[in-house]
């Protein structure tokens, strides 16, 4: 059996000072604020430099058109002049749409006046490749409220 030589603490006196505990405490303390600081550093080595890479975005890929299909159209009263005819002839009735979404190979067209908002829903057909107006609805521009469609068609005819 070999003794242990190494002295235990009960063994040597403090004031002696060759076996006095480390404090680990403070040395935690210590590594943990580097690491802090060690994170606020940037990528690029300068602390205080405004030179930023821009943060890539990914892109969106566009809706890939689903080529031509026979959409139902909608038949109202009053919205023979709307349903079945494309963008350029709706612009003519009504002036430039205020807002136009696309989606793929449909779109959507909105045109304002005072009484109502009309959107209109264009879709390809087997016999067009231009869209062409298969849907329309109306609400009032106060409230969201649904209303007439043919009513709205012609105040907006009339602006």
């Amino acid at each position: 059996m070999i003794p242990n030589l190494a002295p235990s603490r009960s063994q040597v006196p403090v004031a002696q000072g060759t076996l006095r505990p480390f404090p680990i405490r403070p040395l935690a303390t210590a590594c943990g604020l580097a690491l802090l600081l060690a994170g606020c550093v940037s990528a690029s080595g300068g602390g205080g430099g405004s030179t930023r890479t821009p943060t890539r975005v990914p892109s969106v890929r566009p809706a890939a058109p689903s080529g031509a299909r026979d959409p139902s159209f909608q038949t109202i009263r009053g919205l023979e002049g709307v349903i079945g005819v494309t963008e350029r002839e709706l612009e003519r009735q009504f002036g430039a749409p205020r807002l136009r979404v696309w989606e793929g190979d449909a779109r959507k067209l909105q045109f304002t006046g005072r009484a109502c908002l009309l959107d209109v829903y264009l879709y390809p057909t087997s016999g067009s490749k231009t869209p062409v107006a298969t849907y329309v609805d109306a609400r009032r521009s106060s409230d969201g409220q649904d209303v007439d469609r043919a009513a709205c068609v012609a105040a907006l005819r009339q602006k």
